[in-house]
């Protein structure tokens, strides 16, 4: 069971940093946008890469060829259930002018109410 549960969390960490980071010095963005065809998008996408990468780690779990497949195939399904539970990552950015004057009048009134 610990070498499962290693196997899936191995899995989805290298999908998840070969999918959706930067890399040092941006090695992995360069190297997404690089690849084209069929292998781009599969680099686009966890879940997809989680299937692939879990073939090799699934030879640590077991060696049985059976064993091997429904391994395999859980733990690329642990990796892609751990991938829907993060969250999207929090991007921080400075406010443009514009939104700036939203966020500050976006709860007042600019006109007077016919009320008032």
């Amino acid at each position: 069971m610990f070498r499962f549960a290693v196997a899936v969390l191995a899995t989805w960490r290298v999908a998840h940093l070969l999918a959706r980071e930067d890399g040092p010095g941006d090695v992995l963005v360069s190297l997404r946008r690089r690849v084209s065809g069929g292998l781009g998008r599969m680099l686009d996408c966890v879940y997809c890469l989680s299937l692939w990468i879990s073939a090799p780690i699934a030879l640590w779990v077991t060696r049985d060829p059976l064993d091997w497949l429904v391994s395999m195939l859980a733990i690329s399904g642990g990796a892609c259930l751990l991938e829907r539970f993060g969250g999207e990552p929090v991007v921080i950015r400075p406010m443009d002018v514009r939104e700036e004057q939203e966020v500050v009048y976006g709860m007042l009134r600019t006109t007077p109410h016919a009320d008032a």
